[in-house]
């Protein structure tokens, strides 16, 4: 029986998505499963050579396991890769020397091709022959275990597939055979079972993650795309865990390159850095991760952490883990880790730091250095259309982007003449001071003057003179043995119409380790005025803060 149809049943336009309502109609629609292996509905005879597979030693019971194959997996195909490489080294050889010999005619040696998984049948067994069980080849092909025939729709198969829609409709007389034979390993006998069930029924009748893994390697293998939606969108709806996250971003490459499974890698990395969201609480599990587990986390603009500061500790420290060798540790940090690093939101002081580290190579560091120091060093209204580019853009350096950090981060300018001074420049989004309500408060980072670091504190408290909740600011020093310190400071915030920046509150004080003053209503109103859409203090949602400090002499 010759193809009938394949022109219409292209599969680059057939693909199924589970997301959409109408492609399920459809799916229900061309449910076929009634022909499956049914030789009054089929047109081509399918044989499934099944050879041996040292990696079905042991039963893939769990993801554990499967996870365990999948690495097995990956060095013998590095091996089979070296091994190609060697042959053609070999051939380039070969061909060396041949071009030195007579020619041969046209014709002569045509026969030694290579051998293919994929192998097409001349001679066609009779329908008895054609069983549907499996029957045991001769004992002489040590390789073969076993033989499965089933009947096919070439139709069929080639709609759902692009790899069976060249196979038949290729115009070479292969094409035109009714027996076709494919060649796979035991440990790939049920996944292409499934497959090819699903191929006409549009469903699988597994519902464990090892079994949908295999099922995806094999829709992957024979580019049935909508069995590889199905399956990613089968396995987001499982219980995720941290094995079973890792396991899905360690897939080959070629799978996840495909659209129809980057739904279940992103399901992947957000569980991972929800579930790694307070790096402090978690530090050891952290430093047991794999690579793609760390950057999964490393990606998360909603990592609980005190600053950038601490992002960076964590990335050294993970690295200095995993890479003993300082050439492979610095080569892994400036060309993947180190690129999640967002340098401008570092301290001035840990930048110092970085750039003379020996772990990282000192061209990276100069370059992510001056770019941090030329960031902060803009406008703000500029730094939040850098961070705004960078959230729209599809590239995934997000360097721009803050976090939501512990301690917020500042910008400092420093006078050393005519007298030691700093201004201290920190913004706050509506949202995050309409969380501090009823008694939050929320901390800056650490800054320095004369040696001695302090810090800006804002919070939600009550007035106690008119008993209501109102916004305050304080200025702390950190600890640091008993040191006395005497400063000047003033507070002041932008203000609408003029958007200037408006003195609200003055003072001295002798700091001693520890301790903190400032003004429990900065700006002398009720917390409801202070944080209302028309608030005189929020310019385009932004709390806009300046305090000045002066060491008193």
């Amino acid at each position: 029986m010759r193809d009938w149809g394949l022109g219409l049943l292209d599969p680059t336009t057939a693909v199924m998505d589970l997301d959409s309502d109408s492609d399920s109609t459809a799916a229900r629609q061309s449910d076929f499963a009634f022909a499956f292996n049914d030789s009054n509905f089929s047109d081509r005879l399918l044989r499934i050579e099944i050879i041996g597979d040292p990696l079905d030693a042991r039963a893939e019971s769990d993801l554990a396991d499967w996870a365990t194959r999948l690495c097995e997996l990956r060095r013998r195909d590095v091996l089979e890769k070296q091994l190609v490489l060697d042959a053609s080294n070999c051939q380039e050889e070969h061909d060396a020397f041949d071009s030195q010999q007579p020619d041969v005619e046209d014709g002569i040696g045509d026969d030694n091709h290579d051998e293919v998984a994929l192998k097409m049948i001349e001679d066609s067994p009779s329908g008895d022959e054609a069983a549907k069980d499996d029957s045991k080849l001769p004992e002489d092909d040590s390789r073969v275990l076993r033989v499965k025939t089933l009947h096919i729709s070439s139709p069929i198969l080639a709609a759902k597939s692009p790899f069976f829609y060249k196979l038949f409709s290729n115009g070479m007389m292969e094409s035109e055979q009714r027996h076709v034979t494919l060649r796979i390993s035991t440990s790939e006998e049920a996944a292409l079972m499934e497959l090819l069930n699903f191929m006409y029924s549009n469903t699988l009748s597994i519902n464990t993650a090892p079994a949908l893994l295999d099922v995806l390697m094999a829709a992957d293998k024979f580019e049935v795309v909508s069995c590889m939606r199905y399956c990613s969108h089968r396995l987001r709806n499982l219980p995720m865990t941290p094995e079973s996250a890792l396991v899905f971003l360690d897939l080959p490459s070629s799978v996840l390159m495909g659209d129809a499974v980057q739904p279940l890698t992103d399901a992947a990395k957000h569980f991972l850095a929800a579930r790694y969201k307070d790096i402090s609480k978690y530090q050891e599990e952290i430093m047991h991760l794999p690579l793609a587990g760390i950057e999964a986390i490393l990606c998360s603009d909603d990592l609980q952490v005190a600053s950038e500061d601490a992002v960076y500790d964590l990335v050294l420290k993970w690295s200095r883990f995993h890479y003993q060798k300082l050439e492979e540790r610095r080569d892994i940090l400036c060309s993947q880790l180190g690129g999640y690093i967002r340098y401008p939101y570092m301290t001035c002081r840990k930048l110092k730091k970085l750039l003379t580290c020996s772990d990282f190579d000192r061209d990276f560091a100069t370059k992510v250095v001056v770019d941090a120091l030329f960031f902060k060093a803009e406008a703000p209204h500029r730094q939040r259309n850098h961070a705004s580019e960078e959230s729209t853009s599809t590239s995934t350096s997000r360097r721009f982007v803050e976090r939501s950090y512990k301690y917020r981060p500042v910008k400092v300018i420093e006078f050393e003449l005519p007298r030691q001074q700093c201004v201290v420049y920190l913004d706050l989004k509506q949202e995050e001071c309409s969380n501090l309500f009823p008694s939050g408060r929320v901390y800056s980072q650490a800054f320095h003057l004369g040696g001695q670091g302090f810090f800006l504190s804002a919070h939600c408290n009550m007035d106690q003179q008119s008993s209501f909740h109102c916004f305050g600011l304080f200025l702390g020093m950190q600890e640091k043995g008993s040191v006395s310190f005497g400063v000047d400071y003033e507070f002041a915030a932008r203000s609408k119409p003029t958007e200037e920046y408006m003195s609200k509150y003055k003072g001295n004080y002798t700091f001693t380790g520890g301790k903190a003053v400032g003004y429990r209503n900065l700006f002398s109103i009720p917390w409801n005025n202070f944080i209302a859409e028309d608030s005189l203090y929020f310019i385009n949602g932004i709390l806009h803060l300046r305090a000045e400090l002066t060491i008193k002499h």
